[in-house]
């Protein structure tokens, strides 16, 4: 008698469900936030206005003409009033948020680079080295940013260049305090001293297991420092220390601007109006990219 035996079926692996990388879970949830989403478009359009400011403004914003000086919101062909000379109010703050926002990013991403790397050798040298770097930062803090800015400026000349200057020295030192906390607690880490165990250099060790720790926590810092570098520089330009005329720069249009305060008072704070919601905007885009990374659901 002979049996017949059924094949075998054959089972299927289940798919293993991987959990996505960290930076995807940040993305995910920093897209769940609708403010920190809104700023984001905030800062997405005022990036694309400065990139193309030259090319989309409607009328000249160096034209001037002493008989259309000072006229009010809703002009016909001046939307947006025009200035103390007749020039384009609407034409120049597209054109002026290019300086504005360079103003605003470049001395925080020079201070991030200059800040990271003074805070990691101080952070995972420790000892003496340690000591020294961190005394001659806290030296910066017995001034305030402000004051301190303007006595760089002063000392340096009025220009966007020494503006540039003075403000990445107002920063590194902020940003070199962050970057030395997070490198202290992350060289005291398991890992990193399996990495020394192993035979592993001290370049190696930062390179591999401890840059890519404390990045993100100095990034997000950075970022936050963002809408101040905006105030800073744009209170430079109002005393006369950052652009000078006739570039377009808010700081600086809300200087000239100022004799129109009890004539045009809505067109003479549209400048700093314009600060203010960029300055809102780095800073909920901020927060959220905070709460983002800090999450640990």
């Amino acid at each position: 008698m002979s049996t017949t035996l059924a094949p075998r079926r054959r089972t299927l692996p289940e798919p293993v469900l991987q959990s996505p990388g960290y930076w995807q879970s940040v993305l995910q949830r920093l897209l769940r936030d609708r403010v920190a989403m809104a700023a984001g478009v905030v800062v997405i359009l005022l990036l694309l206005m400065a990139a193309l400011g030259p090319w989309i403004t409607p009328a000249d914003p160096y034209a001037a003409s002493m008989l259309k000086r000072l006229k009010p919101l809703g002009t016909p062909g001046f939307p947006l009033g025009t200035d103390e000379l007749g020039r384009d109010l609407l034409s120049r703050l597209m054109i002026g948020a290019r300086l504005s926002l360079f103003m605003g990013l470049a001395p925080v991403l020079c201070a991030f680079v200059v800040g990271s790397v003074i805070g990691l050798v101080a952070g995972y040298t420790g000892g003496p080295v340690n000591t020294v770097i961190m005394r001659t930062i806290d030296v910066f803090y017995a001034f305030p940013s402000v004051l301190l800015a303007i006595a760089l400026s002063g000392a340096l000349g009025a220009g966007i260049l020494n503006s540039l200057v003075a403000l990445t020295v107002v920063f590194v030192p902020q940003i070199a305090r962050v970057a030395e906390a997070v490198t202290t607690q992350v060289r005291n880490r398991d890992y990193v001293d399996a990495a020394r165990a192993s035979g592993a250099g001290p370049i190696t060790i930062v390179r591999v297991h401890v840059l890519g720790n404390v990045l993100g926590p100095i990034f997000v810092y950075a970022t936050s420092l963002i809408s101040v570098s905006m105030i800073l520089a744009s209170g430079l330009s109002f005393l006369g220390l950052g652009v000078k005329p006739p570039e377009p720069e808010w700081g600086l249009m809300l200087n000239t601007l100022r004799t129109a305060i009890y004539t045009q008072p809505a067109v003479a704070a549209l400048p700093g109006v314009m600060i203010f919601i960029t300055s809102v905007a780095f800073n909920l885009l901020s927060d959220g990219l905070r709460s983002a990374m800090d999450n640990k659901g």
